[in-house]
């Protein structure tokens, strides 16, 4: 059979025009250009993708810090197994300036290829049509709340949000958001960005709004919890990265625990004692997102990473930097966790919740419209 007796067939909307003309086999087709592949087996299988990326042999990623969730070893180890070299720019930017930066890349040799994002971020990015759909070989076993079911963005990891304090500096050190508000603590307690720009920021707005009688569906008491923080003086508006963290300049740091435990592995032999609590009074878990630019000047080697981050190897690796792979349940029961590595994890009570993708809509507009006046009194 022709495609072009398909064509026809399907053109006149006809099953009995197939079979009057005698069409009677499926039409073949063979591998597609990595560019429109949604999966390793439409790119010819994942042979085919590995040998498309290494003569690609570049990834342009950013704001990927090492330290963050073990990206260090994750990019060391894709560049070794593959000989694709990693560039990573703006390291410390956040998830609304890699959206900026897909806008702005257009189809430039210098656009990102891929992005990890909020996952609040990747729904944004998906509705703007500048993802490119992309269904990994462990799809199936994500679960179905954290990706997108056109798979134009999938969770790979995420956390809880916490406490991190230089006990060198502060004594003693805060445990939840109502220690916070304690006098002792004047110009010492910072976020990890703008919350409107932020993910991490973003996160410890809604985590404020759970431990301040706030719930998924009203993060308006995070925001108040804010406003009183800086009226006390106690808001230091320094973007708490590893480099103001170590020099002392934001001794009190509201992020993920796995930067917060990095964070004490990584300054203990320089002088910091970096201690990390979770709050039991505003305990607030979310995942990170991957994706694919849709004009990924690298589309074959942008695919292929986002294999090897959702790959066993890959997974494990976030365990290693104290980020929780979201296939760790589905590792655990066949057998692949690296348990050492999970017995790290700080203990947590309860299963984690997640906002809907509704309540999660509503807070990023309330905080969006919302933040600047807030910090503005």
């Amino acid at each position: 059979m022709t495609a072009s007796c398909v064509r026809s067939a399907v053109a006149a909307g006809c099953l009995g025009l197939l079979l009057a003309s005698g069409c009677t086999e499926a039409p073949q087709s063979g591998p597609v250009k990595p560019a429109v592949a949604t999966s390793a087996s439409e790119a010819g299988g994942m042979n085919a993708l590995v040998a498309a990326a290494k003569r690609e042999g570049a990834l342009n990623t950013i704001a990927l810090p090492r330290d963050w969730a073990n990206y260090g070893g994750l990019i060391d180890g894709f560049e070794e197994k593959y000989g694709i070299k990693v560039a990573v720019a703006d390291p410390e930017a956040s998830s609304q300036d890699e959206i900026d930066a897909i806008k702005k890349g257009g189809k430039r040799a210098d656009a990102p290829d891929v992005i990890d994002v909020g996952d609040t971020f990747a729904r944004t990015a998906a509705r703007q049509r500048l993802l490119a759909p992309y269904r990994v070989a462990a799809y199936d076993s994500i679960p179905a709340s954290q990706r997108d079911g056109e798979a134009r963005w999938s969770n790979n990891y995420g956390g809880y949000i916490s406490i991190g304090c230089d006990a060198t500096r502060v004594n003693p050190c805060p445990q939840t958001f109502a220690d916070l508000l304690d006098p002792r603590y004047k110009g010492k307690v910072s976020l990890d960005g703008d919350p409107t720009r932020s993910n991490t920021a973003f996160a410890g707005v809604y985590a404020a709004a759970l431990a301040n009688g706030g719930s998924f569906d009203d993060i308006q008491p995070g925001l108040d919890f804010f406003a009183e923080l800086k009226e006390r003086g106690n808001f230091n508006p320094a973007e708490s990265t590893s480099t103001a963290v170590q020099t002392g300049r934001t001794p009190i740091s509201i992020d993920w625990d796995y930067i917060n435990l990095d964070y004490a592995d990584q300054f203990r032999d320089k002088g910091v004692d970096w201690r990390v609590s979770i709050p039991f009074d505003g305990s607030f878990a979310q995942y990170y997102a991957l994706a694919v630019n849709r004009n990924a000047p690298h589309p074959a080697a942008a695919r292929l990473w986002l294999e090897y981050l959702f790959s066993v190897a890959g997974q494990n690796l976030r365990l290693g930097g104290y980020a929780r792979p979201v296939l760790m349940e589905a590792m655990r029961e066949d057998g692949t966790l690296d348990e050492a590595s999970a017995a790290r994890l700080p203990t947590v009570e309860g299963e984690p919740q997640f906002p809907t993708d509704a309540q999660l809509e509503k807070a990023r507009l309330t905080v969006d419209r919302e933040w600047a006046k807030t910090m503005a009194g």
